[in-house]
């Protein structure tokens, strides 16, 4: 599901570099990893929209979602 389309400037408001692991530049392939059974946010950054503290491809956010979806509602305008 899509929760929000976000800038780069807004990205950083809502996540560090620090709690997020990057996956590399294809989406991620869930497997039998025991880390993957809970939920999780993946952030997709393009090539366009890139820069040097986010490099193009895909990240795992490693905040809980609700922590998550709370930092998301205050961007809202």
């Amino acid at each position: 599901m899509l929760r929000a389309v976000l800038s780069i400037e807004e990205c950083e408001h809502v996540l560090a570099p620090k709690s997020v692991t990057y996956l590399g530049s294809q989406f991620p392939v869930l497997g039998d990893d025991p880390s993957s059974s809970r939920d999780f946010a993946v952030l997709s950054v393009a090539a366009t929209e890139t820069n040097k503290t986010w490099p193009p491809g895909f990240y795992r956010s490693n905040l809980d979602l609700t922590d998550l979806n709370e930092k998301l509602r205050k961007l809202e305008r």
